[in-house]
């Protein structure tokens, strides 16, 4: 028997007899170069764009970097790459003396980083790749790269449910992944994708991470839900996952990410997420 070329090694969703059937999934993974060391990966997913997705994934390195751990971010959303802007990177890609690996660049608390903006002659030149070359760079990012000493791994991905996220899940060994959602009707429909296609791929979800989940006034401190009642709680409850954190929308959120200062974010709503990455 041989793989079908078509294969992708999801054999519970697969009734063809091959090669591939009862191996371990592991032996798909791509592995890291024998210099860096990554000890625990997490997966940022959203079901739809413009959640605020590599808002939270920031918010998450700076705050386990905070609790003195060692933090990477690998942006797999290639196409749309925000988090150097988020950070105040703007350098290019550097390699190490023998030309082997990429080096990330490290932000000013220390946060090493990789990005599809960082290969770029300019940060607004586009990105236009066909899926497997996308696939490819995202494999790059992990396993020609030298990540130094890494506690916790923070993987931005594009939203939805196509080829990078299978990638990623297939290639990198994810201990879990946070999705984040909003406060709007289609919440639930989008979060249960996502939800139902890390089960599908045997991927532990750590929680769900509200955003945009409400204004404070600045006077009388009343909670306004901008965007309508959040559903967040009805959604986790169905799918039997946790939520994490309900991010307020704050101007000053806003400001930090376009200036770079993201890591000079104060983020206390994150309190709940950060001890449960910590217990993976």
């Amino acid at each position: 028997m041989s793989t079908p070329e078509n294969c992708t090694h999801d054999c519970g969703s697969c009734s063809a007899a091959c090669d591939s059937r009862g191996m371990d999934p592991s032996q798909f993974q791509e592995k890291l170069s024998p210099e860096s060391s990554v000890k625990k990966v997490i997966g940022v997913v959203s079901g739809k764009g413009g959640v605020g997705k590599s808002l939270v994934t920031s918010l998450m390195a700076c705050r386990m970097r905070a609790e003195n751990f060692r933090v990477g971010i690998l942006d797999a959303d290639i196409t749309g790459p925000s988090i150097p802007k988020a950070f105040g990177v703007h350098e290019q890609i550097r390699v190490t003396p023998d030309g082997r690996l990429l080096v990330p660049a490290e932000t000013a608390t220390g946060i090493q980083i990789i990005s599809s903006n960082m290969i770029l002659d300019h940060e607004t030149d586009p990105v236009i790749w066909r899926g497997p070359v996308i696939a490819g760079a995202v494999k790059q990012f992990w396993s020609e790269t030298y990540w130094e000493n890494i506690d916790y791994m923070f993987v931005d991905m594009p939203p939805g449910t196509g080829d990078v996220p299978l990638t990623v899940f297939q290639s990198l060994p994810v201990d879990g992944i946070i999705i984040v959602t909003s406060p709007q009707e289609l919440v639930s429909m989008i979060v249960t994708k996502a939800v139902n296609m890390a089960k599908k791929m045997n991927i532990p979800i750590i929680g769900l991470v509200e955003n945009m989940s409400y204004l404070e006034c600045p006077d009388c401190g009343k909670k306004i839900s901008v965007f309508g009642e959040s559903h967040v709680e009805e959604v986790a409850k169905e799918n039997e996952i946790p939520v994490l954190a309900k991010i307020p929308i704050r101007p000053e959120i806003t400001k930090s990410v376009d200036e770079g200062t993201v890591e000079y974010v104060k983020a206390e709503f994150l309190d709940t997420a950060v001890e449960a990455i910590k217990k993976l």
